[in-house]
């Protein structure tokens, strides 16, 4: 797993052993990002069920801001710590929180912070076919707060399994689908007022 684009381009990240991260792909993440093209440039990045780090990490190398990047695992926050080293990136463009991320979203939000990407490619759910999703991804889209984060304009990019049905509540409305393999990654939008 690497960087694919940017000042760190080809920096190889660490990653835990183990099934407790699934790192986003090189090839969904490559897709993700010749889509967003311009955007990431100055970009205020919020990433969430961050795990290695690499989609914040990405986002830097591409010209982003700054980013905030939660991860519940302080295991997992070590390695986001050690692949920005090795990226070679500013450790002062890099905002680790180190704690659940609905209690982020919240607190992020009741502080008036506003992001113009909020990134997320939590744990797959399971199949759910017949009823309503209960995974993360469908929590996230469901959470209160994460809406306020978002400044006009502002993308949401939610990965999930192909095998989870999510249901899109207002206000949010979908931009374009990248498919790859069993990955989908969802470009969101507010509902415009």
């Amino acid at each position: 797993m690497r960087i694919i684009g940017g000042s760190a381009a080809g920096t190889i990240l660490k990653v835990p052993k183990g099934f407790e991260v699934r790192p986003t792909p090189d090839l969904v993440r490559q897709a993700v990002f010749n889509s967003l093209g311009a955007r990431v440039a100055g970009a205020a990045v919020l990433e969430v069920f961050a795990g290695t780090g690499a989609l914040s990490l990405e986002c830097l190398s591409r010209g982003a801001a700054g980013a905030v990047c939660v991860e519940k695992s302080a295991r997992h926050a070590q390695f986001i710590r050690q692949n920005l080293a090795l990226a070679r990136l500013p450790e002062t463009a890099l905002d680790l929180r180190v704690q659940d991320a609905f209690a982020a979203l919240a607190q992020l939000a009741a502080a008036g912070c506003q992001f113009d990407l909020l990134l997320a490619d939590p744990p797959y759910g399971e199949k759910n076919i017949g009823r309503r999703s209960v995974s993360l991804a469908q929590q996230l889209l469901d959470d209160p707060s994460a809406p306020r984060l978002l400044r006009p304009g502002a993308l949401f990019i939610l990965g999930h399994t192909k095998r989870d049905t999510l249901e899109l509540p207002p206000p949010w409305e979908e931009r374009k689908r990248l498919k790859h393999g069993d990955s989908v990654m969802r470009f969101l939008q507010l509902i415009p007022r």
